[in-house]
């Protein structure tokens, strides 16, 4: 476990902040005691909406992601701007390429769900490494350690991003740098709104709240947890899948032909 990372007087970023877990989160900083923090998302209009909702310690930067120009700019703007980045929540996603999906799902998927997070890595490491510290948060998905049966553009990215993670806290430790991994199941949130909403269980069982991952978010720093689980049995989930991985396929193959498309219609 890294050292317990305090949240007091800092200066914290959230990417996808302009609803959803990010904004829950980024409420949640503030509450904690974050000095200020750096509501981002890609449309000014939203971005300076949510910034306005949370009150003068936070602050609105619209900006793409999965641009590294746009991402190293930004950076060096906070840093000039509102100070040192203490705190860097890589949360922005997309759900996008249903089945395996055409290129461009691929492509978009890659660049948000992993290439944002080496943006982020690229520009603020160095400046963390330099000043002895910082964290970044990571937010993937159950769907990183597991499987999602819907899109499989999401599913490898999100796995890409659990990887990326964990090789960002093995060799970045030692810098005085640290780094969680946020793997929810299911959460209230524009992006599954077509999951059946509040009663939705599906396979990821009970969804939850966005307030309730920033929740799980503020703990894991507070204990210096890598892995961030709102949903406790994805660790069991895991370890089934680890132990016994043909199993695991079978059991999600029968999952998969209740849930599938057509399969309530017997086709």
């Amino acid at each position: 476990m890294a050292e317990p990372f305090s949240i007091p007087g800092t200066t914290a970023v959230v990417t996808g902040a302009a609803g959803g877990i990010g904004l829950a989160l980024a409420r949640r900083l503030l509450r904690e005691g974050a000095a200020r923090v750096v509501i981002t998302d890609l449309d000014p209009d939203r971005v300076t909406a949510a910034a306005e909702e949370l009150g003068e310690r936070a602050h609105g930067m619209a900006f793409d992601v999965a641009d590294e120009a746009a991402v190293a700019d930004t950076v060096a703007r906070i840093e000039q701007d509102l100070g040192p980045v203490d705190l860097w929540c890589s949360n922005a996603g997309i759900a996008t390429g249903d089945g395996l999906g055409d290129d461009a799902s691929w492509e978009v998927s890659w660049r948000v769900h992993v290439m944002a997070h080496v943006y982020a890595a690229r520009a603020l490491f160095p400046r963390m490494a330099e000043r002895g510290g910082g964290h970044l948060v990571v937010t993937a998905s159950a769907a990183g350690l597991l499987t999602q049966l819907d899109s499989a553009p999401y599913s490898a990215t999100k796995h890409g991003a659990v990887a990326l993670a964990e090789w960002l806290a093995i060799r970045h430790a030692d810098e005085g740098i640290s780094v969680s991994c946020l793997c929810p199941q299911g959460v209230n949130t524009d992006m599954t709104a077509g999951d059946g909403g509040a009663s939705a269980t599906r396979l990821g069982g009970e969804y939850i709240d966005p307030e309730d991952v920033a929740e799980s978010v503020v703990a894991a720093l507070h204990a210096g947890r890598f892995l961030v689980l709102p949903h406790p049995e994805a660790a069991d989930f895991e370890q089934r899948r680890a132990k016994d991985r043909d199993r695991w396929i079978e059991g999600m193959r029968r999952a998969w032909a209740k849930i599938r498309p057509g399969a309530a219609a017997g086709n």
